[in-house]
């Protein structure tokens, strides 16, 4: 008979993604915060209220798995373990930043952490994962490629190819559809006859399930099992979490498709909320632990915004490097 879980383990590492929610959330309230003040300039998409599929996920993934995600990527990379300072330096366009500010806020990318990138392309990161799989398939690295998208990718062909040749070559792809509900401004109950985005996976024989993506606990054991499947058995998974965002698309976005009463309702069942609850209930968290949380994180983000205001543009010398030449030549 197996032993029980001890109950202080699990609620010590609950609380680890308590805090990696929270950071997300601090960091993207500050983004967009620094976005009105025009600090960070170009377009934002902000992961509030998507964070436990980021967190959830991340945790079944190791240091050689890869990760490919999509405009709203923010809260992948700092989930993957990027250094808050470099994303928020990232964001704005300094040399301090990831991509050395060339990316910005849609084109996070480290490859020490095997975090390739957000693209801004609708279902554009499907191929790259599928690229990165069958690279590792044919070089035998026991590997696995995780692939963030939304919703919203799967009335696009790539999404559908991309599906077609992972199981068709059986490559170890971990597909994740954050879906939110809404593509851009178009609800998804007015845009796809089979809202089931997983059933559409099923449909290429790929295994596939949808899981609860506003609790980080249900996420994280629906991508542990996906996982351990794919380096046990080979082939792809496809996990649906089922999400909402709390901000619109994007900081242009006036959200007329739908209601402030619809968006209250859902941050009601908010991921930091329903955890902080569940901790304080088995006695994991107190309003003193809580609170030092709040603090860790604050100063945390506060760090990077600091270190995001004291570093450097590119000067105009560094205009052409990664493009005509390679940088110091």
């Amino acid at each position: 008979m197996k032993n029980k879980p001890d109950a202080k383990q699990d609620d010590s590492h609950l609380q680890v993604l308590l805090k990696e929610m929270l950071r997300i959330r601090r960091f993207e309230e500050r983004c967009a915060e620094l976005y009105t003040e025009e600090k960070i300039r170009g377009f934002l998409h902000l992961y509030i209220g998507e964070e436990a599929v980021a967190v959830g996920v991340m945790q079944a993934l190791t240091a050689e798995d890869a990760v490919v995600s999509t405009y709203r990527e923010h809260g992948h990379a700092l989930a993957r373990g990027l250094d808050m300072k470099a994303v928020m330096a990232e964001m704005y366009g300094k040399v301090g930043g990831s991509s050395r500010g060339r990316g910005g806020s849609m084109h996070i990318f480290d490859a020490t952490k095997r975090f390739y990138g957000g693209n801004a392309i609708v279902a554009g990161a499907l191929p790259m994962a599928v690229g990165l799989a069958l690279a590792d398939k044919l070089q035998g690295r026991p590997r696995v490629t995780c692939c963030f998208f939304g919703e919203g990718a799967a009335a696009e062909g790539e999404f559908h190819e991309s599906l077609n040749l992972a199981q068709l070559w059986q490559l170890p792809v971990l597909f994740v559809c954050e879906n939110n509900r809404y593509a851009m401004g178009t609800a998804l109950t007015i845009s796809e006859s089979e809202q089931h985005i997983f059933k559409k996976a099923a449909s290429y024989g790929l295994p596939a399930e949808a899981v609860d993506g506003m609790q980080v606990s249900a996420v994280e054991a629906a991508a542990r099992a996906g996982c351990e499947a794919i380096r046990a058995e080979g082939g792809p998974r496809f996990l649906e979490c089922l999400t909402y965002r709390f901000r619109g698309h994007s900081m242009f976005d006036t959200q007329l498709y739908r209601t402030p009463d619809e968006v209250e309702q859902w941050q009601h069942k908010g991921p930091i909320v329903q955890l902080r609850h569940e901790l304080e209930q088995s006695g994991g968290l107190d309003e003193a632990l809580w609170q030092q949380l709040e603090q860790d994180v604050r100063q945390e983000v506060n760090a990077a915004v600091a270190f995001a205001e004291q570093s450097e543009f590119e000067p105009e010398s560094a205009l052409c490097w990664g493009v005509y030449q390679e940088p110091g030549v």
